[in-house]
């Protein structure tokens, strides 16, 4: 099967590209949102084909992957011309809605388009309207040789452009614990903290991760990210805001703490600092949580699912 999508998310793409479908990405020379194609930082396997915009409207296709308003209303039909309409086609849905959430309309509304959300909190958040929807949690893959050792007494934060997204990452929120409880910062551009530690390719990431004694994520609203999904698969206790799919995902006293309250989440930082026991304990929940929810075993067969029943076809690895 041959998938056409575009590369809006690096570590989503890449947890895709598991699927065992050949994924073709839209390129320019000039590059642009969504057309970096398989760049450097990520592992990809020989199944990801970068293909020059150019030659799409031509090209074999099995069906269309869609990930942003950008590449729905206008991508595909630049890149497709007239075929838009008589290929299959999906849309995955990486965020809530913004704005006054009980009243967003999603923009993809069209009855012959499945549109996947990665939580269902996302899926409750968002008015679908005739759009049919399905929800496939997040899969990751880390190191199995890389033991959660928690030998750092700090927690790590990981997030692209913490200081330059707004309120919904918790830029704020993260400044606020930072000053009680010491908190490196890995991603692009987070030179305003004094402890940031630059962008970090995810191979190299995944191996520096076990040493902290947790992760800190101050995101108020956003998709579950990514990078907690990973952070539990490696071991470290979670801390964060119970909002969106951390509610769900981090239980407070299993494999993290959650809180509404952000004057009590520097103090559960502090006392996993404090008390290298209880955080492997978090830690051995983590794990485990993660293996049942966030497996990539489990990821890749429900996308194949879903790719097989949309195009029509069986899927040959």
């Amino acid at each position: 099967m041959r998938v056409l999508t575009w590369h809006v998310h690096g570590s989503y793409l890449y947890y895709l590209s598991q699927v065992p479908v050949t994924w073709l990405l839209p390129v320019r020379p000039e590059g642009g949102e969504g057309y970096a194609g398989a760049h450097a930082g990520f592992p990809w396997g020989a199944n990801v084909v970068e293909v020059p915009v150019g030659e799409l409207a031509d090209a074999e296709l099995d069906l269309v992957l869609t990930q942003s308003r950008a590449n729905w209303e206008t991508d595909r039909h630049d890149v497709l011309g007239g075929r838009v309409h008589e290929l299959p086609r999906l849309h995955v849905e990486h965020d809530p809605p913004r704005g006054w959430p009980n009243d967003a309309l999603h923009p993809v509304q069209d009855e012959s388009t499945l549109l996947v959300h990665v939580t269902p909190f996302n899926q409750l958040m968002w008015d679908n309207g005739v759009t049919p929807t399905t929800v496939i949690d997040h899969g990751v893959v880390v190191p199995q040789d890389v033991p959660w050792t928690g030998s750092t007494a700090a927690a790590i934060t990981v997030v692209n452009n913490l200081y330059r997204r707004g309120r919904r990452l918790g830029p704020d929120v993260f400044d606020a614990v930072a000053a009680q409880v010491p908190v490196d910062l890995a991603g692009m551009n987070g030179g305003a903290h004094d402890r940031w530690l630059g962008d970090i390719r995810l191979t190299e990431l995944h191996k520096r991760l076990p040493d902290y004694r947790c992760l800190f994520n101050p995101i108020r609203y956003t998709s579950m990210g990514l990078a907690v999904c990973e952070a539990m698969a490696l071991g470290l206790p979670v801390v964060g805001l119970a909002t969106t799919e951390m509610a769900t995902a981090v239980q407070n006293g299993v494999n993290g703490y959650v809180e509404t309250d952000v004057r009590k989440l520097a103090g559960h930082v502090r006392r996993l600092l404090e008390d290298p026991d209880e955080a492997a304990e978090l830690s051995r929940g983590a794990q485990r949580l993660a293996r049942e929810r966030f497996g990539i075993e489990r990821f890749v067969a429900e996308w194949s699912a879903v790719l097989e029943r949309t195009a029509g076809r069986t899927l040959v690895p």
